[in-house]
């Protein structure tokens, strides 16, 4: 099979079901007799970087999404001459993942984040496991409860501030377990 086919095919299959085959379903995906063929064809995609194996050896997406062009810049002051050129290719993947097998996503409610930018039915990337610095937005779990907040540490203590001046800062009355610090939002207008 040729090459772009298997990476269309693969394509599919991650976005019909949210994940990638395992070996014996690529081998089925690709028409393939044995699992080697398509572990070989796995090994050309993680080669290529377009697929990247996780702690387990599973299969895990790299640059498997659709790459968009870069046509140039817009102004978002004053009105400029634009010039359309082709800049670049980019996936959505690469501009919006900061570590692919850390990042989850989820979607906001709530008003508190307003003034970031941040509005209710947007989504944010957020990546786990990062040590967050002051004025980065974070997932934190305070006594309980999740929330999303700018993260501020005074001394030893850690403070957050919402984004948002009807709304007070919020301090752990027992705990604070922080999720992950947010690295990107996805905002649809429709």
């Amino acid at each position: 099979m040729d090459f772009q086919k298997a990476i269309l095919k693969v394509r599919k299959f991650y976005y019909d079901r949210k994940r990638l085959p395992s070996y014996r379903e690529l081998a089925r995906l690709l028409n393939y007799k044995s699992v080697n063929a398509a572990w070989r064809i796995a090994q050309k995609m993680i080669s290529e970087d377009i697929l990247d194996k996780d702690t387990q050896g599973r299969l895990i997406p790299k640059k498997l999404n659709h790459q968009l062009k870069v046509l140039g810049t817009i102004e978002a002051g004053f009105p400029t001459l634009a010039e359309q050129e082709l800049i670049d290719t980019i996936s959505l993947d690469q501009y919006l993942l900061t570590q692919p097998e850390q990042n989850y996503m989820l979607r906001v409610t709530g008003l508190s984040m307003i003034e970031a930018g941040i509005a209710p039915n947007d989504l944010v990337i957020v990546e786990k496991d990062k040590d967050p610095k002051n004025g980065d937005i974070v997932v934190a779990q305070v006594d309980g409860n999740w929330t999303m907040k700018y993260f501020q540490k005074r001394g030893g203590e850690v403070i957050l501030i919402p984004a948002n001046k009807d709304y007070p800062p919020i301090r752990a009355q027992e705990e604070m377990r922080i999720g992950g610090v947010v690295v990107s939002v996805v905002k649809k207008y429709y």
